[in-house]
């Protein structure tokens, strides 16, 4: 059965889902590659490919670092480990600096951020992007592909936008996905100021990380979706369920909706681990991965 009509019979919104097939297939040996990375990254986030292949050795997998690399890049995933830079940008995307390092956010819509993770499927994998509002944790709008380029991610943000009004401020990390044109021209369009992560810096966006490991602990990975279909309807369920119904620890118990609406008992902070020291150079002149950054919960 098409994908359209999938959605219709669901209610599901076409808009959400993004495919050229059901999912991206691989070949069976990859596919477990991916599935052991995934699970060990979201447990480990701060895991480059190096540790990645002592990892895989321990489970009794033999695999190279160049593999690894090459999975981890295909999947959208960058240690946070400090350690030099090895990809490059887009050479036609500029790059912004971040804005975000001792920022009290006090209110919603203040601050937006959005990444994209992998999600595994029975006999392949999917791409799911989504937008948080930093102060409540609400999920804004998400949107799912087989695709890494940007056209469900502009998506994703116009939908954001249409039902939530303006932030502030809009972060994303150095994806060609977020740096490209058609999706920075939506937030100069809308004034939107714009912060991206330093490269290396994943905690710079602290809150998506931890929004991609609580949906895979509690849930893609305890249903194990057979494909784009089953995992659209699922992952529409539980994100009603994380937004309206499943009480968070940092907001008191509370959930995103009901902080969101209230403009109470949310708030954050990002603060630097470790301060560059004065005279030093960025990690945007020399290209290198910076220290992790610590998250501070402020319930004001």
């Amino acid at each position: 059965m098409a994908v359209v009509r999938q959605c219709e019979l669901a209610s599901v919104n076409r808009s959400t889902v993004y495919v050229r097939s059901l999912a991206l297939e691989v070949d069976d040996e990859e596919l477990v590659l991916f599935h052991f990375i995934d699970e060990e990254y979201t447990r480990h986030p701060f895991y480059g490919s190096r540790r990645m292949v002592v990892y895989l050795s321990r489970q009794g997998i033999s695999v190279n670092r160049k593999r690894v690399q090459r999975l981890m890049r295909k999947m959208g995933l960058t240690g946070m480990a400090p350690g030099p830079n090895t990809s490059k940008g887009h050479p036609e995307h500029k790059v912004y600096p971040y804005l975000l390092r001792g920022v009290a956010v006090k209110r919603p819509n203040q601050v937006w951020s959005t990444d994209i993770t992998y999600v595994r499927l029975a006999g392949g994998f999917a791409y799911l992007v989504a937008i948080i509002d930093w102060y409540s944790r609400k999920v804004l709008s998400w949107r799912l592909s087989n695709s890494m380029d940007a056209t469900f991610c502009v998506d994703c943000l116009d939908d954001a936008l249409k039902q939530h009004g303006q932030p502030e401020v809009f972060n994303s990390d150095q994806g060609s996905q977020f740096t490209s044109a058609a999706f920075t021209d939506v937030l100069k369009r809308e004034g939107i100021t714009i912060s991206m992560d330093g490269r290396g810096r994943a905690l710079d966006n602290i809150f998506v990380e931890r929004l991609w490991r609580t949906i895979k602990y509690e849930d893609i990975y305890l249903n194990g979706y057979a494909n784009m279909y089953n995992l659209t309807l699922g992952l529409t369920e539980y994100f009603a369920f994380y937004n309206a119904e499943r009480p968070h620890q940092s907001l008191g118990y509370l959930t995103p909706d009901r902080v969101y609406k209230s403009a109470e008992g949310g708030g954050a902070m990002i603060m630097d681990k470790y301060p560059r020291k004065s005279g030093s150079v960025s990690n945007e002149e020399t290209g290198q991965r910076c220290s992790a950054a610590d998250e501070v919960t402020q319930t004001a």
